[in-house]
């Protein structure tokens, strides 16, 4: 490891690209008080797609750069990277990076939630190719609650629309309601939806439009955060290593002019961000 500081550094938040800033806006606005240094891997760019292998090797190379960056805890704030890396992260690679630093991914907390948000017990996810190939929200949700009958529908062309600035037109309407249809016909008894990609809460009116009455979306954002909220509570040796001034610093492998223009599109707010290598 090549920074064993002892000082408190900012929480990182990675994401392959721009669908964890959304991740990123919900945590900050429950937990204003910490730093955070979000990481986008913008230049290698979509994960979903990638072998299991690459996105590991991806994903612990973006923990390294943050892990060397001060932050002793990081949030992988992709699916993707939360499916396919999370595990041999947190299981091979920490002890011998540093025990002491953590890292959390976004599937985990969401999959904790949906016990108390179906009623059926028949749920439904929307996500990536990669993330719904790994099962492992599947996984998750059959550990804690293995009654949870769970259906999952890879949405491939939702990112980019969203990302070509596509989501709020009318062609948006067509692809959306194709997979929320597709997923229904799949299991007519579903009444949970989790959006398992990062992305998905800028379609969220369209995807309300079309989803049948009675069906619940559940975006991960809040979730997440109070997850968050809850770890840091319960292990205060972690929020004791978190920097605590309320500063945001924005990273990106590609273009940072590029990275500050998309990123308005997620969260609504002026962006300067920093192009860097890992």
């Amino acid at each position: 490891m090549t920074n064993k500081s002892t000082y408190p550094g900012p929480i990182g938040v990675f994401d392959s690209g721009y669908g964890g800033l959304t991740i990123l806006h919900q945590v900050r606005s429950l937990l204003p008080q910490y730093d955070y240094l979000y990481l986008g891997d913008n230049a290698r760019a979509p994960y979903g797609p990638r072998s299991f292998d690459v996105v590991y090797q991806f994903t612990r190379e973006a923990v390294v750069k943050l892990f060397a960056m001060g932050c002793r805890l990081v949030i992988l704030a992709c699916n993707t990277a939360s499916a396919k890396a999370l595990r041999t992260i947190q299981q091979h690679d920490l002890p011998r990076l540093d025990p002491s630093r953590r890292v959390l991914g976004v599937i985990r907390p969401t999959a904790e939630c949906i016990g108390r948000l179906t009623q059926t017990r028949h749920v439904g996810v929307l996500a990536t190719e990669g993330t719904i190939k790994s099962e492992s929200y599947v996984m998750e949700i059959n550990k804690l609650y293995p009654d949870i009958t769970v259906t999952g529908v890879a949405c491939p062309l939702w990112v980019p629309l969203i990302e070509n600035n596509e989501y709020d037109t009318p062609g948006a309407d067509y692809f959306v309601k194709k997979r929320l249809d597709a997923i229904m016909l799949k299991d007519p008894l579903i009444d949970a939806i989790i959006l398992g990609c990062t992305h998905y809460p800028l379609l969220l009116d369209k995807i309300l439009k079309h989803t049948p009455r009675g069906v619940r979306i559940v975006p991960q954002g809040e979730y997440v955060a109070e997850s968050l909220k809850d770890y840091l509570s319960r292990h205060p040796e972690i929020d004791a290593a978190c920097a605590k001034h309320g500063r945001c610093r924005f990273l990106t492998t590609e273009n940072k002019d590029k990275f500050s223009e998309q990123a308005r599109i997620f969260i609504h707010e002026p962006v300067e961000a920093e192009t860097i290598e890992i």
